[in-house]
């Protein structure tokens, strides 16, 4: 197996590299699915198998001049579209009908070591309106011996028109086993690894960042404000503010899985975490993870992210569960 994709991903791999190797392999991808469990390096590595000159079963091979220019970012039959850098510096926040139409350009010629011409487009969803509707006439007339390969975090923000015309390739969460098994090999201790997958919600890649850049304090950090909530020791202002002013998306994820874990514990017959005890809040708690997960969108809108957070956080189900109600 290739050594930069993940374990969990072997059975996607193999499949990919067989539709490779007889030729079947649509023109169009979609890789779908969280982000973290290796979607882009995927792309990558089958992008590189395809340009190879002395591909293998295991992929390319590194070392021919294809492999080189890849390495080097020079192939001309490779092709990427992300964000693009603005006249400040910044990066853009969307993918734009010029970007598109450039690569459809681009694509149309001939491949000039006569053989396949790859793109990669992510976060395929970042794409403006005109950008899908300038990508969804190349999908429907594509070039021959070509293969664009969309990568998606959120693929339901994709145009159903866009997703039709794709092969669609999901990536899963992997076997808790699995993921503890990979995050050990990163060098994470036993308890580390358990603790931060558990914060990641299951997910392998998140765990192994977040154990390194101090998300896991940020989580605990939210279960304390979430329990004053509760507690009646803070109010939501309070805590929307104080979210709204460090890594907000970040803050409503933990929330959002610490609202799961609380209905697991309830469905268990166990008091929970923040004071709630009927089985019957179970319903909202599932309301309220929908809602944070919701409001994590809402944040990358023009809306005012206290505002946005404030209204999640009035209607956290354990509010007032403590002292008083706010």
């Amino acid at each position: 197996m290739n050594a930069t994709i993940a374990p969990w991903l072997e059975p996607t791999w193999q499949r990919l590299g067989e539709a490779l190797r007889t030729g079947r392999l649509h023109h169009a991808l979609l890789i779908a699915g969280p982000a973290g469990l290796g979607k882009r390096a995927l792309a990558e590595a089958l992008v590189a198998a395809a340009l190879c000159q002395q591909r293998t079963d295991a992929g390319a091979c590194g070392v021919c001049r294809a492999c080189r220019l890849l390495a080097a970012g020079t192939h001309p039959d490779r092709a990427h579209v992300s964000f693009a850098e603005r006249d400040d510096g910044k990066l853009r926040s969307e993918l734009t009908i010029e970007q598109i139409r450039t690569l459809s350009a681009r694509l149309a010629l001939s491949s000039q070591f006569g053989g396949l011409q790859l793109a990669i487009i992510e976060p395929a969803e970042a794409m403006n309106v005109s950008a899908a509707n300038a990508l969804l006439k190349t999908l429907e007339e594509p070039a021959s011996d070509t293969i664009m390969i969309l990568v998606a975090d959120q693929a339901a923000r994709l145009p159903a028109t866009i997703r039709s015309r794709c092969q669609r390739i999901d990536v899963a969460l992997p076997p808790g086993r699995q993921a503890l098994a990979w995050l050990r090999a990163q060098g994470l201790g036993e308890a580390a690894a358990a603790q931060a997958l558990a914060a990641a919600a299951g997910n392998p890649g998140l765990a192994l960042a977040w154990s390194g850049d101090g998300r896991l304090e940020l989580g605990a950090a939210c279960a304390g404000d979430l329990a004053a909530l509760a507690g009646g020791r803070a109010t939501a202002m309070q805590v929307a503010e104080r979210w709204a002013a460090d890594r907000p998306a970040d803050r409503l994820w933990f929330a959002a899985v610490l609202a799961d874990e609380e209905a697991q514990r309830l469905a268990l017959g166990e008091r929970g975490r923040f004071g709630l005890t009927a089985i019957d809040e179970i319903p909202k708690l599932a309301a309220w993870f929908a809602k944070a997960n919701q409001a994590r969108r809402l944040l990358d809108t023009p809306l005012r992210p206290e505002l946005v957070l404030l209204e999640v956080l009035r209607a956290w189900p354990a509010a007032g569960q403590g002292e008083r109600r706010f």
